[in-house]
């Protein structure tokens, strides 16, 4: 699989700049790593923000019997 990377580039002051050079770590890949979390979090918060708004508006609903038959199974598989 190949894989095209783009470009980002970030601005930080000469004093920042100087205590990361300190600091021995791969800051490209701490920052794509960053990026990833903060994107998987949005993604959820979203999600989760979605699956909220669709409850209100009654768009999903629980089966009937679907609470006492899952607290049922969890019970008997213990």
């Amino acid at each position: 699989m190949v894989i095209t990377l783009g470009t980002v580039t970030i601005k930080v002051d000469e004093e920042l700049k100087k205590k990361m050079k300190m600091v021995r770590i791969n800051w490209s890949e701490y920052i794509r790593e960053a990026i990833r979390r903060r994107i998987e979090l949005e993604e959820r918060k979203r999600a989760a923000e979605k699956l909220l708004e669709d409850l209100r508006k009654g768009k999903h609903v629980v089966p009937k019997g679907f609470i006492n038959k899952t607290i049922r199974e969890m019970r008997e598989a213990r």
